[in-house]
């Protein structure tokens, strides 16, 4: 019998030119899955999106706020479960296969992408004692690699949903104890891969950078046509705002991948091993036991000016000065003010607040390049109410806020732009517009 995928696909309320991609991908897996598995029992489909960081750059780690939507680009899966206990996912654009045992002594294999598979399979296999069922799937991805959409978190989220559904993990009672909602699912995928421990859950190798569970929320957790805002360590929704009726995002690519690998990793690792150093010093001066650096400074007045106090008599103060106020800002100034502005339809207020932020990811962080810089800037000069980088930065991607009736020429004009100070980036560049979109779900 053959599937209606426009159908299926209809459930996800996506834009039209979303819809339609999001078909193609499906029938493609649909296709690769006979092929690849023919005589397997019935498959089923999830979606998986990535997401834009409206606001909130590296701020997750530290239980700061960002201010995220998902999009309407994502992952495309069909999984059947298999009582082998092994694992094995084809890429259905490229052909490329992982092949693994739903086992906790997997070894990891840093670099590719089956280490994001082997790190579920392992915490699986580990935390949910009695999961013993593997998978036999075909994925497609519309999301650019290494652009900083999360298509690596959202490969984490589209493994785990099926193992979940096919070994009934809802059903153990370690899930009920600790993971009782979406929120608090997101938070244990982001300990999965950045290999922190969660709950009664120890810690495990991870990925290899020590980042949040901002991707994992945004991906399970928005809703279509709002931008939401999460604080993280726990993960906890503190509200929705809706997109300002006639505009949308226009999102570029840079074509300079944002992977987390070597010199990149490292950095990242700082930035997270900065926000780690905060919280000791002030837990070490007042005696608290404060989870994270946002429920710190927010644990009375002058609590910051007290946590600046003290750092500046530490060791690397010149450093983590200006770290504690980029989060500060960010946090607690920067994405209530959007949040603020947004929900009084008061869109040109924005682009001055998202412009300081990119300002302290430039000039703190260090995380920007030439290339998403330019794309920041040209968007503004463009007559985008706003724009900035997001993600993890040191390459990646831009988001632009800009009238839906001038889309398609602001991404002309935008392109148009940027190749004329980086033409080396013709062809790996992408410019499409994307309204918040839903979060993963099965089909």
């Amino acid at each position: 019998m053959t599937t209606d995928w426009r159908e299926r696909v209809s459930r996800l309320t996506l834009d039209p030119d979303a819809a339609s991609e999001a078909v193609r991908h499906f029938e493609h897996v649909d296709r690769i899955f006979g092929e690849r598995f023919a005589g397997s029992v019935p498959a089923r489909a999830w979606w998986v999106p990535g997401r834009i960081e409206v606001l909130g750059k590296h701020t997750d780690y530290g239980g700061g706020r960002s201010l995220v939507a998902a999009i309407g680009r994502g992952f495309h899966w069909l999984a059947a479960p298999s009582s082998d206990g092994r694992i094995e996912i084809v890429d259905a654009r490229t052909g490329a296969t992982c092949e693994v045992p739903l086992a906790a002594d997997v070894p990891h294999q840093p670099g590719d992408w089956s280490n994001y598979v082997i790190s579920v399979a392992r915490r699986i296999a580990r935390d949910f004692p009695g999961a013993h069922t593997g998978m036999r799937a075909v994925f497609s991805s519309s999301l650019p690699k290494s652009a900083g959409l999360s298509s690596s978190s959202a490969l984490v989220v589209s493994t785990f949903l099926p193992l979940a559904a096919f070994n009934g993990l809802e059903h153990h009672p370690a899930w009920h104890e600790d993971i009782p909602d979406r929120c608090a699912l997101a938070g244990y995928l982001g300990a999965v891969e950045s290999g922190r421990a969660f709950g009664r859950f120890p810690a495990d190798h991870g990925v290899g950078t020590h980042g949040g569970s901002e991707d994992h929320a945004a991906i399970l957790c928005c809703h279509p046509g709002q931008l939401s805002v999460y604080r993280f360590l726990p993960v906890a929704h503190e509200g929705d705002v809706v997109r300002p009726e006639g505009w949308t995002f226009a999102i570029a690519i840079s074509g300079v991948h944002a992977s987390k690998t070597g010199a990149v990793r490292d950095h990242y690792n700082r930035l997270a091993a900065e926000m780690t150093r905060l919280v000791a010093l002030w837990r070490e001066a007042t005696g608290r036991e404060d989870e994270s650096l946002l429920t710190a400074i927010e644990s009375g007045d002058g609590a910051l000016d007290h946590l600046r106090a003290i750092v500046a008599s530490a060791p690397g103060a010149s450093t983590l000065l200006p770290r504690l106020d980029q989060f500060a800002a960010e946090s607690t100034e920067i994405i209530p003010a959007v949040v603020e502005r947004l929900t009084a339809n008061d869109v040109a207020g924005v682009g001055p607040l998202v412009d300081r932020s990119q300002r302290l990811a430039e000039d703190t962080l260090a995380n920007q390049i030439p290339e998403t810089i330019a794309l920041v800037r040209s968007a503004r000069a463009l007559g985008a109410a706003a724009a900035s980088a997001f993600g993890a930065g040191f390459g990646g991607a831009v988001w632009a806020l800009v009238q839906r009736d001038q889309l398609a020429d602001f991404l002309e004009r935008w392109r148009a732009a940027y190749l004329v100070h980086h033409p080396a980036n013709a062809a790996a560049a992408e410019l499409f517009g994307s309204d918040p979109g839903p979060a993963a779900m099965e089909l």
